[in-house]
Protein backbone atom coordinates (compact mmCIF):
# COMPACT_ATOMS: atom_id res chain seq x y z
CA UNK A 1 0.00 0.00 0.00
CA UNK A 2 2.96 2.16 1.01
CA UNK A 3 4.63 1.61 -2.47
CA UNK A 4 1.32 2.50 -4.17
CA UNK A 5 0.89 5.77 -2.35
CA UNK A 6 4.35 7.06 -3.14
CA UNK A 7 4.02 6.22 -7.26
CA UNK A 8 0.81 8.50 -6.96
CA UNK A 9 3.38 11.71 -7.74
CA UNK A 10 4.88 9.84 -10.63
CA UNK A 11 0.86 8.82 -11.95
CA UNK A 12 -0.22 12.66 -11.70
CA UNK A 13 2.86 13.89 -13.40
CA UNK A 14 2.91 11.38 -16.26
CA UNK A 15 -1.46 12.20 -16.36
CA UNK A 16 -0.56 15.75 -16.91
CA UNK A 17 2.66 16.05 -19.07
CA UNK A 18 2.24 12.76 -21.08
CA UNK A 19 -1.14 11.17 -21.49
CA UNK A 20 -3.07 14.67 -21.69
CA UNK A 21 -0.89 16.07 -24.34
CA UNK A 22 -1.16 12.90 -26.56
CA UNK A 23 -4.73 13.15 -26.29
CA UNK A 24 -4.71 16.63 -27.11
CA UNK A 25 -2.75 15.58 -30.32
CA UNK A 26 -5.34 13.02 -30.81
CA UNK A 27 -8.41 14.99 -30.52
CA UNK A 28 -7.09 17.95 -32.55
CA UNK A 29 -5.74 15.29 -35.36
CA UNK A 30 -9.22 14.22 -36.10
CA UNK A 31 -11.02 17.48 -35.43
CA UNK A 32 -11.79 20.29 -38.17
CA UNK A 33 -11.57 24.23 -37.14
CA UNK A 34 -15.26 24.09 -36.45
CA UNK A 35 -14.47 21.15 -33.96
CA UNK A 36 -16.21 18.44 -35.78
CA UNK A 37 -14.77 14.75 -36.55
CA UNK A 38 -13.10 14.46 -39.66
CA UNK A 39 -10.36 12.82 -41.69
CA UNK A 40 -9.56 16.02 -43.73
CA UNK A 41 -6.51 16.37 -41.99
CA UNK A 42 -4.59 13.36 -42.86
CA UNK A 43 -6.06 13.62 -46.25
CA UNK A 44 -4.30 17.27 -46.87
CA UNK A 45 -1.04 15.58 -45.11
CA UNK A 46 -0.29 13.30 -48.51
CA UNK A 47 1.01 16.14 -50.32
CA UNK A 48 3.85 16.49 -47.70
CA UNK A 49 4.98 12.81 -48.19
CA UNK A 50 8.26 14.24 -49.81
CA UNK A 51 9.16 15.99 -46.84
CA UNK A 52 8.27 12.35 -44.87
CA UNK A 53 10.72 11.06 -47.67
CA UNK A 54 13.20 13.89 -46.86
CA UNK A 55 13.05 13.62 -43.70
CA UNK A 56 13.46 9.77 -42.96
CA UNK A 57 16.37 9.36 -46.34
CA UNK A 58 18.45 11.98 -44.23
CA UNK A 59 18.05 10.33 -40.99
CA UNK A 60 18.69 6.96 -42.13
CA UNK A 61 22.09 8.12 -43.58
CA UNK A 62 22.72 9.99 -40.82
CA UNK A 63 22.42 7.13 -38.84
CA UNK A 64 24.15 4.74 -40.64
CA UNK A 65 27.31 7.02 -40.64
CA UNK A 66 27.03 6.88 -37.25
CA UNK A 67 27.19 3.42 -36.94
CA UNK A 68 29.95 3.31 -39.00
CA UNK A 69 32.18 5.64 -36.88
CA UNK A 70 30.18 4.63 -33.50
CA UNK A 71 31.07 1.24 -33.95
CA UNK A 72 34.80 0.96 -34.21
CA UNK A 73 35.25 3.56 -31.84
CA UNK A 74 33.00 1.64 -29.21
CA UNK A 75 34.75 -1.55 -30.00
CA UNK A 76 37.92 0.09 -29.58
CA UNK A 77 37.06 1.98 -26.10
CA UNK A 78 35.35 -1.65 -25.00
CA UNK A 79 38.86 -3.24 -25.73
CA UNK A 80 41.08 -0.50 -23.85
CA UNK A 81 41.81 -0.68 -19.68
CA UNK A 82 39.27 1.07 -17.05
CA UNK A 83 41.13 4.23 -16.91
CA UNK A 84 41.38 4.93 -20.61
CA UNK A 85 37.77 3.35 -21.18
CA UNK A 86 36.32 6.20 -18.35
CA UNK A 87 38.83 9.08 -20.00
CA UNK A 88 36.93 8.33 -23.51
CA UNK A 89 33.60 8.22 -22.34
CA UNK A 90 34.38 11.60 -20.76
CA UNK A 91 35.89 13.28 -24.09
CA UNK A 92 32.37 12.01 -25.50
CA UNK A 93 30.14 13.21 -23.35
CA UNK A 94 31.87 16.39 -23.16
CA UNK A 95 30.35 18.06 -26.29
CA UNK A 96 26.82 16.84 -24.67
CA UNK A 97 27.56 19.36 -21.38
CA UNK A 98 27.31 22.36 -23.54
CA UNK A 99 23.53 23.53 -24.89
CA UNK A 100 22.42 21.98 -28.06
CA UNK A 101 21.65 25.20 -29.75
CA UNK A 102 25.15 26.30 -28.84
CA UNK A 103 26.95 23.38 -30.41
CA UNK A 104 24.44 23.63 -33.43
CA UNK A 105 25.99 27.74 -34.04
CA UNK A 106 29.14 26.91 -33.49
CA UNK A 107 29.07 24.40 -36.31
CA UNK A 108 27.28 26.97 -38.12
CA UNK A 109 30.54 29.53 -37.61
CA UNK A 110 32.49 26.56 -38.51
CA UNK A 111 30.61 25.87 -42.22
CA UNK A 112 29.50 29.83 -43.19
CA UNK A 113 30.84 30.62 -46.77
CA UNK A 114 33.38 33.08 -44.80
CA UNK A 115 33.76 31.04 -42.07
CA UNK A 116 36.68 29.55 -40.00
CA UNK A 117 37.10 26.08 -42.58
CA UNK A 118 37.03 28.32 -45.25
CA UNK A 119 39.07 31.67 -44.18
CA UNK A 120 41.95 28.43 -43.15
CA UNK A 121 41.74 27.15 -46.77
CA UNK A 122 41.82 30.62 -47.97
CA UNK A 123 44.90 31.63 -46.68
CA UNK A 124 46.98 28.23 -46.77
CA UNK A 125 46.06 28.91 -50.26
CA UNK A 126 44.16 25.60 -51.36
CA UNK A 127 41.53 27.39 -53.34
CA UNK A 128 44.43 29.35 -55.31
CA UNK A 129 46.11 25.70 -56.39
CA UNK A 130 42.69 23.87 -56.99
CA UNK A 131 41.87 27.38 -59.33
CA UNK A 132 45.55 26.75 -61.17
CA UNK A 133 45.13 23.04 -61.59
CA UNK A 134 41.70 22.81 -62.81
CA UNK A 135 41.04 26.63 -63.99
CA UNK A 136 38.26 27.06 -61.48
CA UNK A 137 37.23 30.26 -59.71
CA UNK A 138 36.28 28.60 -56.67
CA UNK A 139 36.70 31.51 -53.78
CA UNK A 140 34.47 28.91 -51.13
CA UNK A 141 33.47 25.65 -50.58
CA UNK A 142 29.35 26.02 -50.06
CA UNK A 143 28.93 23.57 -47.49
CA UNK A 144 26.15 25.81 -44.90
CA UNK A 145 22.16 25.72 -46.02
CA UNK A 146 22.81 21.95 -47.54
CA UNK A 147 21.42 18.71 -46.84
CA UNK A 148 25.14 17.65 -46.34
CA UNK A 149 25.29 19.89 -43.24
CA UNK A 150 22.17 18.81 -41.60
CA UNK A 151 23.49 15.37 -41.59
CA UNK A 152 26.48 16.22 -40.40
CA UNK A 153 24.71 18.06 -37.26
CA UNK A 154 22.79 15.08 -36.67
CA UNK A 155 25.91 12.80 -36.68
CA UNK A 156 27.22 15.08 -34.15
CA UNK A 157 24.88 15.82 -31.96
CA UNK A 158 23.84 11.70 -32.28
CA UNK A 159 27.15 9.79 -32.11
CA UNK A 160 27.83 9.47 -28.24
CA UNK A 161 24.30 7.62 -28.17
CA UNK A 162 25.42 5.14 -30.81
CA UNK A 163 28.64 4.90 -29.13
CA UNK A 164 27.52 4.30 -25.79
CA UNK A 165 25.24 1.16 -25.64
CA UNK A 166 27.26 -0.33 -27.98
CA UNK A 167 30.31 -0.04 -25.84
CA UNK A 168 28.11 -1.10 -22.94
CA UNK A 169 27.34 -4.26 -24.71
CA UNK A 170 30.34 -5.29 -25.89
CA UNK A 171 32.31 -4.90 -22.06
CA UNK A 172 29.60 -7.70 -21.54
CA UNK A 173 30.60 -10.11 -23.64
CA UNK A 174 32.36 -13.32 -21.77
CA UNK A 175 35.84 -13.23 -22.45
CA UNK A 176 35.77 -16.62 -22.67
CA UNK A 177 33.51 -16.89 -25.63
CA UNK A 178 35.77 -15.20 -27.75
CA UNK A 179 38.74 -17.17 -26.82
CA UNK A 180 37.04 -20.28 -27.60
CA UNK A 181 36.29 -19.27 -30.93
CA UNK A 182 40.41 -18.44 -31.16
CA UNK A 183 40.74 -22.27 -29.83
CA UNK A 184 38.64 -23.71 -32.61
CA UNK A 185 40.38 -22.28 -35.07
CA UNK A 186 39.21 -19.05 -35.83
CA UNK A 187 41.15 -15.78 -36.86
CA UNK A 188 40.39 -12.16 -35.87
CA UNK A 189 37.84 -11.92 -38.39
CA UNK A 190 36.13 -14.39 -38.17
CA UNK A 191 35.70 -14.08 -34.35
CA UNK A 192 34.39 -10.74 -35.08
CA UNK A 193 31.57 -11.60 -37.64
CA UNK A 194 30.73 -14.74 -36.03
CA UNK A 195 30.50 -14.03 -32.76
CA UNK A 196 31.31 -10.20 -31.57
CA UNK A 197 29.31 -8.94 -33.67
CA UNK A 198 26.17 -10.95 -33.17
CA UNK A 199 26.45 -10.59 -29.55
CA UNK A 200 26.67 -6.88 -29.93
CA UNK A 201 23.61 -6.72 -32.16
CA UNK A 202 21.58 -5.89 -29.01
CA UNK A 203 23.54 -2.16 -28.35
CA UNK A 204 23.49 -1.42 -32.30
CA UNK A 205 19.97 -1.94 -32.13
CA UNK A 206 19.40 0.46 -29.13
CA UNK A 207 22.08 2.92 -30.94
CA UNK A 208 20.20 2.93 -34.46
CA UNK A 209 16.81 3.41 -32.46
CA UNK A 210 18.37 6.38 -30.18
CA UNK A 211 19.94 8.24 -33.06
CA UNK A 212 17.48 7.64 -35.35
CA UNK A 213 14.05 8.67 -34.00
CA UNK A 214 15.56 12.07 -32.86
CA UNK A 215 17.37 12.76 -36.44
CA UNK A 216 13.92 11.80 -38.32
CA UNK A 217 12.43 14.68 -35.85
CA UNK A 218 15.02 17.26 -35.27
CA UNK A 219 14.00 20.95 -36.80
CA UNK A 220 16.61 23.11 -34.86
CA UNK A 221 19.48 21.33 -37.14
CA UNK A 222 17.71 21.62 -40.08
CA UNK A 223 16.95 25.31 -39.61
CA UNK A 224 19.77 26.51 -38.58
CA UNK A 225 22.11 24.54 -40.60
CA UNK A 226 20.08 23.90 -44.09
CA UNK A 227 18.90 27.48 -43.18
CA UNK A 228 15.32 26.35 -44.10
CA UNK A 229 16.29 24.77 -47.85
CA UNK A 230 15.82 21.69 -46.27
CA UNK A 231 11.99 21.49 -44.70
CA UNK A 232 12.13 18.15 -42.14
CA UNK A 233 8.98 16.88 -40.90
CA UNK A 234 10.20 18.76 -37.44
CA UNK A 235 10.20 22.31 -39.63
CA UNK A 236 6.82 21.02 -41.35
CA UNK A 237 4.55 20.80 -37.67
CA UNK A 238 6.88 23.91 -36.18
CA UNK A 239 5.41 25.72 -39.34
CA UNK A 240 1.94 24.69 -38.04
CA UNK A 241 1.56 25.81 -34.71
CA UNK A 242 4.03 28.71 -34.97
CA UNK A 243 4.24 29.53 -38.61
CA UNK A 244 2.19 32.27 -40.69
CA UNK A 245 -0.04 29.32 -41.82
CA UNK A 246 -1.18 28.28 -38.20
CA UNK A 247 -2.63 25.29 -38.47
CA UNK A 248 -2.49 22.89 -34.99
CA UNK A 249 -5.34 20.56 -36.66
CA UNK A 250 -3.05 19.17 -39.61
CA UNK A 251 0.57 19.61 -37.45
CA UNK A 252 -1.25 17.32 -34.77
CA UNK A 253 -2.26 14.70 -37.51
CA UNK A 254 1.45 15.20 -38.83
CA UNK A 255 2.67 14.69 -35.33
CA UNK A 256 0.35 11.53 -34.71
CA UNK A 257 1.15 9.34 -38.08
CA UNK A 258 5.13 10.83 -37.67
CA UNK A 259 4.61 8.93 -34.00
CA UNK A 260 3.36 5.84 -35.50
CA UNK A 261 5.93 5.17 -37.91
CA UNK A 262 8.58 5.84 -34.92
CA UNK A 263 6.70 3.41 -32.55
CA UNK A 264 6.42 0.94 -35.35
CA UNK A 265 9.66 1.30 -36.56
CA UNK A 266 10.78 0.70 -32.57
CA UNK A 267 8.64 -2.35 -32.30
CA UNK A 268 10.28 -3.85 -35.68
CA UNK A 269 14.02 -3.08 -33.95
CA UNK A 270 13.05 -4.34 -30.43
CA UNK A 271 11.48 -7.84 -32.12
CA UNK A 272 15.17 -8.31 -33.81
CA UNK A 273 16.50 -7.67 -31.01
CA UNK A 274 14.69 -10.10 -28.91
CA UNK A 275 16.41 -12.91 -27.45
CA UNK A 276 20.10 -11.15 -28.15
CA UNK A 277 20.25 -9.96 -24.48
CA UNK A 278 20.67 -13.49 -22.68
CA UNK A 279 23.42 -14.24 -25.64
CA UNK A 280 25.60 -11.63 -23.87
CA UNK A 281 26.23 -13.60 -20.63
Amino acid sequence: MKKKLLAIPYVVWMAIFVIVPLLLVVGYAFTTRDGGFSVENFQTMTQYWPVFLTSFRLALIATLICLLIGYPVAYWISRESANVRRIAMVLIMLPMWMNFLLRTYAWMSLLENTGIINTFLQNIGFFTLINGIFGTEIEYFHMINTPGAVVLGMVYNYLPFMIMPITTVIEKIDPSVVEAAEDLGANGVQTFGRVIFPLSLPGVLSGITMVFIPSVSTFAISSLLGGGMTLLLGDLIQTQFYGSAYNPYLGSAISLVMMVIVLVMMAIMNHFGEGEETAIY
